[in-house]
């Protein structure tokens, strides 16, 4: 259990409330069924989702852009299946699944009920690198928009996590201070170490149960949240 000086809780959004494998999932086999059906969906998921976090921890430490990010996961998971598309098919199936991503909008066991539980003890944050426009329909269309006081995305920051200034510029916009301040997410290296080097406590959502450091405080439920806040 916290100290009681924590008052701002900042949370992920992607894979820790909001289930990013399920809804991508949905997404892409209603693409792969209208314009690939010889592709079984599990396949494609299956080379997908190693290949998306590639991706993605690249362009988190600017290796790779945002087009590069879009284009990448989906030109590599389809040559790991030995499938030929264009690429202006990739192109093509990179904006339809933005578009149909936040239609789906499944959320981690516990979510809404560790969100009313801790909004009367807390002012609740989203720090997110996800793409703005898509984010924003995301806790819109799961109707958890009404639990957040603020929402940064790295396009505002101009910065990733885990750089520190993204941090930074969320507690400004919270007008919370770093060390009443904690960060709940999936990500050790943007999420956890990413708040603790920049001065906030951290919280790892450890769904997949992975081993880490035991000095890490870590929940593998979201609702295990409550013994410590």
């Amino acid at each position: 259990m916290f100290s009681n000086t924590i008052s701002d809780v900042f949370f992920d959004l992607d894979h820790t409330l909001w289930d990013f494998d399920v809804n991508s999932g949905l997404a892409f086999e209603a693409i792969l069924k209208k314009d690939h059906p010889t592709i079984e969906i599990t396949d494609f998921i299956e080379k997908y989702i190693p290949i998306n976090q590639a991706c993605w921890k690249l362009y988190q430490h600017d290796k790779i852009t945002h087009d590069e990010l879009r284009y990448n996961r989906l030109k590599y998971t389809f040559d790991a299946l030995e499938y030929f598309i264009s690429d202006d098919q990739i192109e093509s199936m990179a904006h339809e699944y933005i578009q149909l991503l936040p239609e789906n909008n499944h959320l981690f066991e516990g979510a809404v009920e560790v969100l009313e539980y801790l909004e009367k003890k807390y002012k609740l944050h989203i720090i997110t690198n996800g793409f703005a426009e898509v984010q924003y329909k995301k806790i819109k269309n799961s109707n958890i928009a009404g639990f957040f006081k603020t929402i940064t995305n790295s396009e505002m920051a101009g910065v990733k996590k885990p750089n520190p200034t993204i941090f930074e510029h969320a507690l400004n916009l919270a007008q919370a201070k770093k060390e009443n301040s904690v960060m709940i997410g999936d990500c050790l290296d943007a999420d956890v170490q990413g708040a603790l080097n920049a001065g906030l406590d951290a919280i790892f959502f450890n769904d997949k149960k992975i081993k880490v450091d035991q000095d890490i405080k870590q929940v593998t439920h979201l609702l295990e949240l409550k013994k410590y806040l």
